[in-house]
């Protein structure tokens, strides 16, 4: 499985599935989630709506619409509540299972951007290498061939990177 991180915004990418860093209702909310919602069209608000709820550490698909990806797979990571809440464990879940929904759909490329780091307020230098490290465990027996972590700034592409990703 190739793994990649770069720069650009995760929906304009020609992918099989994009994650979309959800909240537990799949309501349309700020950040990359408001972007995905706002590209793909009022139909992926009333799929999510129909998926809803979805429980931190978990995720759910819908089809991508208007999105030239085919699929959002909506991945709920934690609010960062200082670490010892088991935000970790919940991240690496979200990770996981998202990878899971994509590997039972055949999917083989898929895009996540960093969960959770946004308004969860979750600290990217230690969300990258979780991020890593649980999508290199989950895509190890499956039929994803490519990863690509969308990074929404050359900061985020830093830490994946530092977490040992390439370009």
């Amino acid at each position: 499985m190739e793994l990649s991180a770069r720069v650009v915004d995760i929906t304009t990418l020609d992918t099989d599935a994009i994650v979309n860093a959800a909240n537990e209702s799949l309501a349309p909310g700020g950040g990359v989630c408001g972007a995905i919602h706002r590209a793909a069209g009022p139909d992926l608000a009333r799929a999510c709506a129909a998926a809803a709820p979805c429980p931190t550490g978990e995720a759910r698909l819908t089809p991508g619409f208007r999105l030239p990806a085919r699929f959002v797979i909506h991945a709920v990571g934690p609010v960062w509540r200082g670490g010892a809440a088991g935000e970790a464990d919940l991240l690496a879940s979200a990770y996981r299972s998202a990878m899971r929904l994509a590997a039972e759909h055949g999917l083989r490329t898929i895009a996540f951007p960093a969960i959770s780091t946004g308004i969860y307020g979750y600290p990217l230098q230690l969300a990258t290498p979780i991020a890593v490290s649980s999508v290199r465990a989950a895509g190890a027996d499956s039929p994803i061939e490519r990863v690509i972590f969308a990074c929404f700034s050359p900061d985020v592409e830093r830490a994946y990177r530092q977490a040992g990703v390439a370009a």
